[in-house]
């Protein structure tokens, strides 16, 4: 068996929209030869202050979502169009272009269209299917 790398991902994503992140993560999780730990900030685990208390202010979240990001090697993008109007989601995108970190959009099932944004920052822009994201990620992570 190859040796594996262990990659360290953010995953940005839009809560109302975390049917898709769920799919992604288990897409993740069943690819073979392939292991990572996941820094993004899903619903169930949100977002903490250095001290472990919960974030409060729009301050605390985006500092908490720069540390994460910080010690990530590759941010993923679930780049359906409603990301268009998620501003969260824009300020993680443009914490990692700040940060110069790598950036794969993933197109969700089905869909043609990623926003402009997205694809002006995007290192790559892959569909959904296990070997073209483990691709991208092996190829684009610091």
């Amino acid at each position: 068996m190859p040796y594996l790398r262990n990659y360290y991902l953010f995953i940005s994503h839009a809560w109302k929209y975390g049917d898709e992140y769920n799919r992604l993560v288990n897409l993740l999780n069943n690819a073979s030869y392939f292991s990572y730990k996941n820094y993004s900030a899903p619903e169930e685990h949100p977002l903490k202050n250095l001290d472990g208390s919960p974030v409060k202010t729009s301050h605390e979240v985006g500092a908490a979502i720069d540390r994460k990001i910080k010690i990530s090697q590759v941010v993923l993008v679930v780049s359906g169009m409603y990301a268009n109007n998620r501003d969260w989601m824009k300020y993680e995108i443009d914490s990692a272009v700040r940060m110069k970190k790598p950036i794969i959009a993933i197109k969700p099932w089905g869909n043609t269209l990623t926003p402009v944004y997205i694809q002006n920052v995007a290192n790559e822009i892959v569909g959904w299917n296990t070997d073209s994201i483990v691709s991208a990620i092996r190829m684009h992570s610091l």
